[in-house]
């Protein structure tokens, strides 16, 4: 969506966030601010629509008192139903003006994403809004926020489309291009060079699939970046999960195009990152297969072993996002980074602990790291729940004839996959569990239906504020 700055001849619907009724004179004609006056106690933190000739005006009374991450919110999602009006009324435009501005303009331009690639009549079916117009001050703000939301789109997008058209090479070819857009490297290594890097974790995932697998490199280094080591963000690349010889119910599988969430993610913050040109050195790594039962398929009882020469008895084949990951994590090692952050759909486990409410995340970087990044989770409406990462959690993955097995038990599933990941770290690490919130069966606010994009936001803010 197309951000320009208001000014007086600016023509078309205006949205006005006020608190007190002088701040409306100037945009209101006399009728209006006299029903404003009559009705505004009724309309306390919602849109009144006004009407005055052929022109249309929203104004949104702001009253209750909240804190700053709270009130953030509150004003994404009137954004969100300011689209859903401009919309209904086939506007092409709409000037955001008075207070929180960048806020209503940032769940607006949230909320009127669709996905409508695959609707033969698609033309009839998109949104007439394009274009929001906001007041003078706020462009800096609003650019960044401009910024996130791409990125966000792009994950969206990413996630939302089948496996039939987004395979391992496909999403690497996505990579490439978006690396051409906004301006970072891209390597991709092929099967062979997997195979010589003796990538065990991801080779097996990929045994079953007529697919080859892919391990993306992605690369933002500016000149006169202010970390000497560089943050590296790693995402799940399961293009589609069948669950393997573990297969899953059927309806288990129907959202399974959206266990590249992670993925989606990264590729979503690395072009941010690049787009807003961050004074950072970021890397971003995306192992990338789909998971199948046919062909040579690893079967549970199988060990493996991943390229730091870890063995792994595989209990549960449908437990292979942890797999391809800790290749992903070996690697991360040669860049001997500051920060390692995954992104992953990894557990119904954490799904079902806190819902989609919140990320999942857990991790041994320390206080201040995790409290950095769950403090942009507040400020992005991405939250993350820290949950505990105590060294006994690691019992429950020994293997009475490998190193380690690929599923603890019952309990405590999302830590034990998490500490899983762990083994493979000898850097600072954080593992963020993406399950609950990456794919929505409908709509809430300006989390369309499908895929959310989530943790763009969130990574964006988090690397926005580390390099201020």
């Amino acid at each position: 969506m197309k951000v320009s700055t208001y000014t007086p001849d600016y023509t078309g619907p205006l949205a006005i966030v006020y608190e007190n009724l002088e701040e409306l004179a100037k945009h209101l004609a006399p009728e209006q601010e006299a029903r404003v006056e009559a009705l505004a106690d009724k309309f306390d933190e919602q849109w009144l629509e006004l009407q005055s000739g052929a022109n249309t005006t929203w104004v949104y009374k702001v009253k209750s008192s909240l804190d700053t991450d709270a009130r953030a919110e509150k004003m994404r999602q009137a954004g969100n139903a300011l689209c859903l009006k401009a919309n209904a009324l086939f506007a092409d435009r709409v000037a955001i003006l008075g207070h929180h501005v960048p806020a209503v303009a940032e769940g607006a331009a949230l909320g009127n994403y669709q996905f409508l690639r695959y609707f033969s009549d698609q033309h009839k079916r998109r949104n007439s809004l394009v274009q929001l117009f906001v007041e003078a001050g706020h462009e800096a703000a609003v650019q960044a926020q401009a910024i996130a939301v791409m990125g966000t789109v792009f994950a969206r997008d990413l996630v939302n489309t089948p496996v039939i058209d987004l395979t391992a090479t496909d999403l690497a070819n996505e990579a490439k291009a978006a690396g051409k857009r906004h301006g970072f490297a891209v390597e991709v290594l092929e099967k062979k060079q997997i195979e010589s890097l003796k990538m065990g974790g991801l080779l097996a995932v990929n045994y079953g699939s007529t697919e080859p697998p892919v391990f993306i490199i992605m690369e933002h280094k500016p000149a006169g970046a202010t970390n000497e080591k560089p943050i590296v963000l790693v995402g799940k690349g399961v293009v589609y999960d069948t669950g393997g010889l573990s297969l899953k119910p059927t309806n288990y599988m129907d959202d399974m195009k959206s266990d590249m969430g992670g993925a989606a993610a990264v590729l979503g913050t690395m072009s941010a990152v690049a787009e807003a040109n961050l004074p950072l050195h970021v890397i971003g790594l995306v192992p990338a297969t789909d998971n199948r039962p046919g062909g040579n398929a690893v079967t549970p009882g199988d060990v493996i072993t991943i390229s730091d020469g870890t063995t792994v008895e595989v209990m549960n084949t449908d437990a292979e996002g942890r797999l391809i990951l800790s290749d992903a994590l070996v690697y991360a090692k040669r860049y001997n980074p500051e920060l390692v952050i995954d992104l992953a759909t990894l557990t119904g486990a954490a799904a079902r602990a806190i819902g989609h409410y919140a990320i999942v995340g857990m991790g041994n970087a320390g206080a201040e790291a995790m409290n950095t990044l769950q403090a942009s989770g507040l400020a992005t409406h991405e939250r993350v729940v820290e949950f505990p990462f105590w060294d006994e959690y690691k019992e429950l993955l020994k293997s009475p004839i490998a190193d380690m097995k690929n599923i603890g038990g019952a309990e405590a599933g999302a830590i034990t996959a998490g500490k899983f990941l762990e083994h493979f770290t000898d850097y600072p690490y954080i593992h963020l569990d993406i399950a609950g919130p990456a794919f929505l069966k409908k709509r809430i606010g300006y989390r369309v239906e499908g895929g959310t994009g989530v943790g763009v936001r969130l990574l964006f803010d988090f690397l926005s504020k580390k390099s201020a």
